[in-house]
C-alpha cells in the first residue's frame, strides 16, 4: 500500500467536490493526492469518442485541475493518471493500493442524500481499504477547509469492528472535534395482553443493557484516544434512519462493511446502503472481516 489519497475524477461537479475534499484530507495526513481518471468502454459507446481523443481531453482536464489545486494548496503533492478499462476494477485496484479512496456522488433530486450509482456500489462492495463518498455541496470552501460538526459513528455493539472504530477515533483526533457514537436498536416483538403491562420495564431493561454494551465496546478506545471527546447514545430506532438524521450536524459519517464472498457485487449491508443514500454529510465506508 502506498500512502496516498486517491480521488476518482471525471470532471463532473461531484468529482470536483471529491477532489477538493480529498486535497484537504491529503494535507491533514501529510501525504500525496492522486487524481485518477478512468475511461471505460461504456463511456466510449455513449459518447462515440475514440480512446486517443478521450485521453487527450482527460489528461488536459487533469492538468487544469492539478494546477488549480497547487495554487489553492501550497505544499500539496499531486500526481495524476488517466487509464482505460472498467471503472469499478480500476478504482478498486487504485483504492486498495491507497490509504483512502474518495469518490463523488450525485444527490437525490429534491432530497438531501446520495444517489450511489452502480459503479460506486460495486467499488464499495469490493474495496479492502476505506472509501469516502462526497456530494457536491460537501466541497470545502477556500479558507474554511472543514465545516463544524462531529464525526458520527454508527456502531453495532454486539459485533463491533476494530477497523471502523479506529477510523472514527483517528478522524475525530485529526479534525480536533468530538466523536458522536450512535447505536440504534429495535424492540423485539411481544404478544399477548399480559405482555403490555411489562413493556415499559422491558424497554428500560433493554435500553440499559444496550447502553452498557456500548460503553464497554468504547472503553478501550476512549483510553487509547484520551484527547477525543466522546458522546455516546443508545436508543430505540432504526440505524440507517437515525444516522441519516444525525448526519445533518456531522462533518463525516463512519459506517462499517463486513467483507463477504457474495454472489451479488453490490452487497454492502442494509444499514450502510441506507446511510449512503440519505446522509447529508460525506460517508466513510470501512471494510472489515
Amino acid at each position: 500500500m502506498s500512502r496516498t489519497v486517491t480521488v476518482g475524477f471525471d470532471g463532473s461537479r461531484e468529482s470536483l467536490a471529491a477532489v477538493d475534499w480529498g486535497a484537504e484530507e491529503a494535507l491533514r495526513r501529510r501525504i500525496p493526492l492522486k487524481l485518477l481518471h478512468v475511461w471505460s468502454k461504456d463511456e466510449e459507446r455513449r459518447t462515440h469518442v475514440d480512446p486517443a481523443t478521450a485521453r487527450g481531453w482527460g489528461e488536459r482536464t487533469l492538468r487544469i485541475t492539478e494546477r488549480r489545486l497547487r495554487r489553492r494548496h501550497c505544499g500539496l503533492s499531486v500526481v495524476t493518471a488517466w487509464v482505460p478499462g472498467d471503472s469499478a476494477d480500476a478504482l478498486c485496484a487504485a483504492g486498495d493500493e491507497s490509504e483512502l479512496l474518495v469518490l463523488g456522488s450525485r444527490g437525490l433530486s429534491g432530497l438531501a442524500g446520495f444517489l450511489a450509482g452502480s459503479v460506486s456500489l460495486a467499488v464499495l462492495a469490493r474495496m479492502r481499504r476505506p472509501a469516502i463518498l462526497v456530494r457536491a455541496h460537501n466541497a470545502p470552501a477556500p479558507g474554511n477547509p472543514r465545516p463544524a460538526g462531529d464525526v458520527l459513528l454508527g456502531l453495532d455493539v454486539y459485533s463491533p469492528s476494530d477497523e471502523t472504530i479506529e477510523f472514527a477515533f483517528t478522524a475525530a483526533e485529526r479534525y480536533g472535534c468530538r466523536l458522536h457514537v450512535l447505536h440504534s436498536w429495535q424492540m423485539p416483538a411481544v404478544h399477548g395482553p399480559d405482555m403490555a403491562g411489562l413493556l415499559p420495564t422491558l424497554l428500560a431493561d433493554i435500553g440499559q443493557e444496550r447502553q452498557q454494551a456500548l460503553d464497554d465496546a468504547l472503553a478501550p478506545w476512549m483510553e487509547k484516544y484520551p484527547a477525543v471527546p466522546v458522546f455516546r447514545r443508545s436508543s430505540q430506532g432504526r440505524a440507517a434512519q437515525d444516522l441519516a438524521e444525525a448526519s445533518r450536524d456531522a462533518r463525516l459519517v463512519v459506517v462499517g462493511r463486513r467483507n463477504r464472498r457474495a454472489r451479488i457485487d453490490t452487497h454492502i449491508g442494509a444499514v450502510t446502503h441506507g446511510v449512503l443514500h440519505h446522509s447529508v454529510a460525506p460517508v466513510a465506508v470501512v471494510p472489515h472481516d
